[in-house]
């Protein structure tokens, strides 16, 4: 998980450098008719390139992608207008809108321990948008629209019957974020690529790629509620590679806020855990 992290933020931290000169549409699209043929030839690999699914999923499925679309598309607006440890700093609430999503469309329960955290996480996001303050940048809000996004896609897959492969589905979304790009790259100005561009991009589509399959095989091999919680060392690398590649240094505000978001996500997390063991012992 700790790699996963690593790879999502280096691919951030590259479509942040690409996007000074890129508009976010041809950047998604480049990057797609990279990561494209990599995901095509794993799913041909594993043979799970074709699958039944029912109307329901079918559905679902849509649902899921449309989300992934939205936020990628949210999430780059933001990141090229805004330093990319910031960004990350909002993106951590992730989890925490999971939880209130959860317990709003799927009928799960949460205990004031856990209301205490969730609310806690929300102070969190406010101290890092800071809304109505000097501080407070427009784009904060795109960042946040990634998140609701996000969380209609983590939504939407648990959502998925069990025998629906991971691959295909991601390989859907990829494929529907790169037609987003060419779609809307209609009319708008092609900005003629150097040689650093696509090295750039081909790294980010790498990463891209590395970190999705980093993720899958943490969640499948360790105990998802305890493998989750390294999901925020995100942060740690979004301050690095911001620093590293542009000489940003989070301000005391967005540190804070990072720092209460983390702190009640863990705790979340840890009240999870305790809340499933009491019930297997039932």
């Amino acid at each position: 998980m700790i790699f996963s992290t690593l790879a999502f933020v280096l691919n951030d931290g590259l479509m942040k450098i690409i996007l000074i000169e890129l508009s976010v549409y041809q950047a998604i699209f480049l990057r797609g008719m990279i990561t494209i043929p990599i995901m095509s030839i794993m799913a041909l690999r594993t043979g799970g390139i074709v699958f039944k699914s029912t109307r329901r999923d079918k559905i679902i499925i849509l649902a899921r992608v449309a989300a992934e679309v939205l936020a990628t598309f949210c999430f780059l607006t933001a990141l090229r207008h805004m330093p990319l440890g910031n960004v990350t700093a909002i993106l951590q609430a992730v989890p925490l809108f999971v939880t209130i999503a959860a317990v709003l469309f799927l009928n799960d329960t949460l205990g004031w321990r856990r209301w205490i955290a969730v609310t806690a996480g929300f102070c969190g996001v406010l101290v890092i948008v800071r809304p109505g303050l000097e501080g407070f940048s427009i784009y904060s809000l795109w960042a946040l629209g990634a998140v609701i996004c996000v969380t209609v896609r983590e939504i939407a897959t648990r959502q998925l019957s069990e025998d629906i492969p991971s691959l295909p589905v991601a390989l859907m979304t990829a494929i529907a974020i790169c037609g987003f790009g060419a779609i809307n790259l209609t009319g708008q100005n092609w900005v003629a690529l150097e040689a650093t561009h696509l090295g750039y991009l081909t790294v980010a589509g790498i990463a891209i790629v590395g970190g999705y399959l980093f993720s899958v095989m943490a969640v499948r091999i360790g105990d998802i509620s305890f493998v989750s919680q390294f999901r925020y060392t995100g942060m740690i690398w979004a301050v690095a590679l911001g620093f590293l590649l542009f000489g940003d240094r989070p301000d005391l505000a967005t540190i804070l806020g990072a720092i209460i978001i983390i702190i009640a996500g863990v705790y979340s997390l840890h009240r999870e855990r305790i809340v499933c063991k009491e019930k297997i012992r039932i």
